[in-house]
């Protein structure tokens, strides 16, 4: 097997990965105030997102192979790779596509740890970027486009982060606002239940765009990479095994649930009743598919979680909690150059080593640090079990002494 065949190998593998953080990355967007508030089990949430995941990501891939067009010079307008970069059978364009997944998986990955809520979509592209300035140099990213419509990083990146949490926070607390004050006449126990019919419909919504749009981007990395290689050469299409396989990467991720960033949008900035959960859902859905119908790209996370701020602003009395507010803001806020440093560093490493050996060594090095980052997060595990536990601040992060056995049998002693 040819040395571009092998590290061609590892970019589909990469890819997939991504597809899954991706899925159990965003499963928090559509799922937890339906978890939050029991209008849903948590294990029934997952696995009703993950179906639905699943059924989106066939419905669409108008876009796929251009996805990667709006931020980095490394296609043609038609999708086709540039030439310079597959003169060496393709070698080139492939390591600037695996260091920009490893600078998105890792991001992805510490986000999670951390259980904070960031776009994926915003770290797929942070990475790639990254990794084409390291190999093109400043021209190898799309700034602001042509100027003919929203494009390049300041029109599908920059502006969507700044707009969205803000429509979506607008469009949430006046229809939380209206839901309450409609219903103020009736008793506490019929709208709960009442509304939480309606959060699995408004839910079921938001996960069915979720696949629609997200798993459209591995697909076109996918593909991008196959073309590169001459694996591929239809430009118009993409290969069944790769939507069968994105589609079953992002499903398997939103049915694992990353339960971290359910329990943070679900318990840590707004304590949700069904009324909120349905009108943050609901808003969360008429924001994204306005958007997409008007072609304006906008992070899912960004819109869900404002969504959630938004109930809380909008219900009389509700407490946010700003604090973890203010970290996911930051998170966004460096979510791009974060992943881009990654993925920079990673095509440096893969570059000076050069061919088959640097795309080896950059893949074991993501999995050295994926292997950690799991290990870590089972020092404060959160799972279906304990997502919906009360929100105490930092105590699922330390771990309390445990008491000398001496003092145990002095304090039974005083009991009895």
């Amino acid at each position: 097997m040819s040395p571009e065949l092998i590290v061609l190998a590892l970019v589909v593998v990469t890819a997939l990965a991504f597809d899954f953080t991706n899925g159990f990355h965003d499963t928090g967007n559509a799922m937890a105030t339906s978890i939050a508030t029991k209008a849903l089990t948590p294990k029934v949430a997952v696995a009703l997102s993950a179906i639905l995941n699943l059924i989106g990501a066939f419905l669409s891939v108008e876009v796929a192979l251009t996805v990667t067009n709006a931020v980095v010079n490394i296609q043609d307008a038609s999708g086709a790779p540039r030439p310079e970069l597959i003169g060496d059978g393709g070698m080139s364009l492939l390591l600037i596509i695996l260091a920009g997944l490893v600078g998105a998986i890792v991001w992805n990955l510490l986000t999670w740890l951390l259980g904070l809520p960031s776009s994926s979509s915003h770290a797929l592209f942070g990475g790639l970027i990254g990794a084409s300035m390291a190999g093109l140099g400043v021209s190898g990213v799309k700034w602001v486009g042509d100027g003919t419509k929203l494009d390049g990083v300041v029109g599908k990146v920059v502006l969507p982060a700044l707009m969205s949490p803000m429509i979506a926070i607008a469009v949430a607390s006046v229809g939380t606002w209206l839901v309450y004050r409609i219903t103020a006449g009736v008793a506490d126990k019929y709208r709960e239940s009442g509304f939480r019919w309606g959060q699995i419909g408004s839910a079921s919504l938001v996960s069915l765009a979720h696949g629609t749009n997200d798993a459209q981007k591995t697909m076109g990395v996918i593909t991008l990479a196959l073309i590169a290689t001459g694996a591929w050469t239809d430009l118009s299409a993409v290969p069944f095994w790769v939507k069968f396989t994105c589609a079953l990467a992002i499903a398997l991720g939103t049915y694992l649930g990353g339960w971290r960033i359910i329990r943070t949008l679900g318990k840590g900035l707004v304590e949700i009743s069904s009324p909120q959960g349905m009108a943050a859902e609901s808003s969360s859905a008429a924001v994204i598919l306005a958007s997409s119908h008007l072609g304006f790209a906008l992070s899912t996370t960004h819109v869900a979680t404002g969504s959630i701020l938004g109930s809380g602003v909008g219900k009389r009395g509700a407490k946010v909690n700003w604090s973890i507010a203010g970290r996911m803001l930051m998170a966004w806020a460096i979510t791009l150059p974060a992943a881009g440093v990654v993925g920079a560093a990673t095509w440096f490493v893969g570059h000076s080593l050069g061919g088959l050996f640097g795309a080896i060594v950059i893949f074991l090095v993501l999995l050295i640090a994926a292997g950690w980052m799991y290990l870590h997060s089972q020092k404060s595990r959160v799972d279906h079990k304990n997502v919906n536990d009360e929100w105490v601040e930092g105590v699922t992060q330390r771990t309390l002494p445990e008491q000398p056995a001496h003092k145990s049998r002095r304090r039974i002693r005083s009991k009895a």
